[in-house]
């Protein structure tokens, strides 16, 4: 992959051909984001700009024998590092899988990764025996470039394992190069942190998740632009969003509030009993955008400021509603979805699931909240 290729990110990528360029590259690089703003791809690029022979100012020229083998993940200097299942599982038995699916969406998340690699409710890890073949890889000499690179995604899966890295990492063997692709700092020992120069990688802005489904997808810009508010800087989630066949989840939740609110019990189970067939990720997706329509609501109610990330049909219901759902109902609507959505990550019956979600939601709805009082005393 090349820069040219990576969605957004132009001050990042400006830092790191600044630090390729003036031979500063550090032996060890921590790209710390959120998930779906890129720092992956930025990771592979940089790989391959390192690497390339005939690298410009601007990116590297994709055409040599080590451009090549970069864009298709086999070069030999390049060696990758994952969270994978299994108490003795190291990264190279999941290479096969892991180039299909980075060349397939390189902004993947630990839960598509997972899940394809049969982990289902397995916790993923980074365990004892892949650090060791870290160790054992890295004291070999360069193969064909002029380093050899280990680009290690989500080392916080490393826990209390990461202390086998540490001495690697501070004094690599010559020409070696730690490339670390992180988005929870926290869960990252402190002693691995100290050791890597950070370079922290912004969520997307929507014009640049929509320019780059504009030209990765070739779609419209009213579905590209759905798709990029909805996703909010998560390129990876603006992907899955075009990807469902039915992603029109406004008028879903909103015909879902429409028929809670009435409490008309046929009505209910007739919307759940259909909801239930949509699949799981379909669920997970409304159920997101659920979370995104309430707080893009208490935005609205909080400020009156009718710039919000809602299309304009989505804009007029919330406004409509202002009179309706109180502060206090929001909190507890948020927590019913939070829930729901905990369930569906557990393989919850869906059926259950929502015929209860929406009685509770019904008694939301319909009770008196405190502010609701106030206004009527007025």
């Amino acid at each position: 992959m090349v820069f040219a290729e990576v969605v957004g990110q132009q001050h990042a990528k400006q830092v790191l051909r600044q630090v390729v360029q003036g031979g500063r590259m550090p032996h060890a690089l921590l790209l710390l984001g959120t998930p779906g703003s890129g720092h992956l791809p930025l990771a592979l690029a940089l790989a391959q700009y390192l690497l390339c022979n005939h690298r410009s100012d601007d990116d590297a020229c994709g055409q040599c024998t080590q451009c090549t083998k970069a864009a298709r993940l086999i070069h030999p200097d390049i060696h990758f590092s994952f969270p994978t299942v299994g108490t003795n599982a190291i990264s190279d038995h999941f290479l096969v899988q892991w180039r299909t699916a980075l060349l397939n969406n390189p902004y993947l998340d630990v839960h598509e990764w997972l899940q394809l690699i049969g982990a289902e409710n397995k916790q993923g890890n980074i365990t004892k025996e892949e650090c060791v073949n870290i160790v054992k890889k890295l004291s070999l000499k360069t193969f064909e470039g002029n380093y050899k690179i280990l680009i290690q995604w989500l080392p916080e899966y490393l826990g209390k394992e990461g202390n086998r890295l540490l001495k690697i990492i501070e004094e690599p063997p010559a020409n070696t190069i730690f490339i670390l692709v992180a988005e929870q700092s926290e869960l990252i020992l402190n002693t691995i942190l100290s050791r890597c120069q950070l370079l922290k990688i912004n969520p997307l802005q929507d014009k640049e998740v929509v320019e780059g489904l504009m030209q990765r997808k070739g779609v419209s810009r009213p579905q590209a632009e759905t798709a990029a508010y909805l996703a909010a800087g998560n390129f990876n989630e603006a992907l899955q969003i075009l990807g469902l066949e039915e992603n029109d989840h406004a008028s879903l939740f909103l015909d879902w509030l429409r028929k809670c609110y009435k409490g008309n019990g046929l009505e209910i189970v007739t919307w759940t009993e259909k909801f239930a067939n949509l699949g799981r990720e379909s669920q997970k997706h409304f159920l997101r955008y659920a979370l995104h329509f309430l707080r893009e609501y208490l935005l609205l109610k909080l400020t009156g400021d009718g710039h919000v990330r809602l299309r304009p049909n989505e804009l007029a219901t919330a406004q409509n509603l202002l009179t309706i759902i109180q502060l206090e109902q929001v909190e507890q609507l948020s927590n019913i979805i939070n829930d729901c959505a905990f369930a569906v990550e557990r393989n919850a019956n869906p059926k259950v699931l929502f015929l209860d979600a929406s009685i509770h939601v019904h008694k939301i709805l319909k009770q008196k909240t405190a502010t609701a009082v106030r206004i009527a005393k007025r």
